[in-house]
Order: C-alpha cells, then sequence, then structure tokens
C-alpha cells in the first residue's frame, strides 16, 4: 500500500514538472581494495566471501610470531627503563632539596642519571612504538563496517610489500549509491533536491529517490553530466533507468 502511495504521489508531481531521461548503474556507498604493504606468508584467514565484517575486524594475517616477540621484548625494555627513570627521579628530586648542602659535581651527577634515565625511557618507547607499527603491518583489519565480495588468497601464499596485491575486497553491506548520467543540455535545470523515478533491471518496481550530489564536470566522450541517489540493497553491478522530475519553474 505504502509503495502504490508513493508512485501515484511521484506521478502527480510528474504531471507538474520536466522529466528528463536518465540511465544509471548501481556502486556500493563505500567500497576498498584491501592489500599488505609488507612481505610474508599467509597465517590466518578469518574471513571469506559474503563475510559481514565491523570496522576493526582482523581479516587476514601474515605469520609474525617473530615480531610478536619483538613486541614483548620491547615491552619489556620499556618497563625496565620506566622503574629506572622512577628511582632516578626519586634520588634527583632528593638531591634538589640539599643542593646547597653537597658537592656541586655530586649534584650533576644525580642530574645526568635523571637525564640519561628519560632519554633510555623515550628511546624504549619509541622502539615500542616502532615495533607495534611493525607487527600492525603483517594485519589486514576492515576499514568499515561492511561485506567482503571478492577473496584471493588462501593460507600459505606469499605476499610481497614491493608488489601490491589486492588482498581481499570490501563493500558497504546494503548502502548505495546510484549512479545517474544526463544529457548535459540540461545542466542549468537539474539540481541537488531533484527527485528522479526509476526501475532497476530485472525489477518490476517502481522506486524514487532525491538528488544528493552533482558532479561538477560533463564527460567529454559522451557529453553526459553524472548524479548521485542514495538507496538500499541493490545488488552492486544492476542498472537501470529512469526520469529526473524538475518543476517547470526552473
Amino acid at each position: 500500500m505504502k509503495k502504490i502511495i508513493l508512485v501515484t504521489l511521484a506521478f502527480i508531481a510528474s504531471l507538474n514538472a520536466q522529466e528528463i531521461y536518465t540511465t544509471f548503474n548501481i556502486e556500493a556507498d563505500k567500497s576498498a581494495n584491501l592489500a599488505f604493504y609488507s612481505s610474508g606468508i599467509i597465517d590466518k584467514i578469518y574471513v571469506d566471501v559474503s563475510s559481514s565484517v565491523k570496522k576493526g575486524d582482523k581479516l587476514v594475517e601474515l605469520q609474525n610470531d617473530d615480531l610478536k616477540a619483538s613486541l614483548k621484548m620491547a615491552k619489556a625494555t620499556l618497563d625496565n627503563a620506566e622503574v629506572i627513570l622512577k628511582f632516578a627521579k626519586k634520588d634527583y628530586d632528593r638531591q634538589v632539596l640539599i643542593k646547597d648542602l653537597i658537592d656541586e659535581a655530586k649534584f650533576d651527577q644525580y642530574d645526568l642519571a635523571y637525564k640519561k634515565a628519560k632519554v633510555a625511557t623515550a628511546q624504549a618507547k619509541a622502539n615500542l612504538a616502532y615495533q607495534q607499527a611493525l607487527l600492525d603491518r603483517t594485519v589486514i583489519s576492515a576499514p568499515f563496517d561492511g561485506i567482503i565480495f571478492e577473496k584471493s588468497v588462501e593460507v600459505g601464499d606469499v605476499v610481497s610489500g614491493m608488489m601490491l596485491r589486492t588482498i581481499l575486497k570490501i563493500q558497504s553491506k546494503t548502502k548505495r549509491k546510484l549512479i545517474f548520467e544526463f544529457d548535459q543540455k540540461y545542466w542549468k535545470s537539474v539540481k541537488v533536491g531533484d527527485s528522479v523515478r526509476y526501475t532497476v533491471n530485472g525489477d518490476n518496481d517502481n522506486y524514487t529517490g532525491k538528488i544528493s550530489k552533482l558532479y561538477p564536470h560533463a564527460n567529454s566522450d559522451n557529453r553526459k553530466i553524472k548524479a548521485e541517489v542514495n538507496a538500499d540493497g541493490f545488488v552492486v553491478g544492476l542498472f537501470g533507468e529512469g526520469y529526473i522530475l524538475v518543476p517547470d519553474s526552473k
């Protein structure tokens, strides 16, 4: 009943509007090709084609036991450096209180030990961050909520950071954008917010939407201008046709 009402309202609106013929392709609202920029051997694959994932989910992992061990060592080094810094600061603070009563050279020794401890701690923190970055490069995580629509590796495959290779392809799960094209002669008529009535190939239903974005250039090859309409649930790659409804007052 709701669909009938929407189509009826669109038909009534079209009686008082100019109809501009348009065709479109359906694309995912978000899409990304995922690849490693680190070399190694595929150790674990956590997803497959059609897997739904959340942003941050671990998708694929290289063999990285050596890097995990290096990270643990870096953490231990930082812990040790922070302990030394803690006691060096205590010694320094005590010497500050009696600075006027002790030999200046002796005070300088405590001051130097404190400064060295701070430098060592800073270096340990930097090394820990570096080891963490190396480990992170061995894992591909989901950049956004979506669904995996292509997988091109298996466990045991070798990848090289010197030759980037797409490992997975991910797209938004249901959100779509319809990329409409219309004749450039209507560039002054069509505006963001204009209504669109359309059908999708292989689907007998009629749909309506509104233009959410106009591309700021015309294609010199086919003399067309593109516009986007937000939609939901369609299969990516399908195409269709329709009409942009432009009020006669424009």
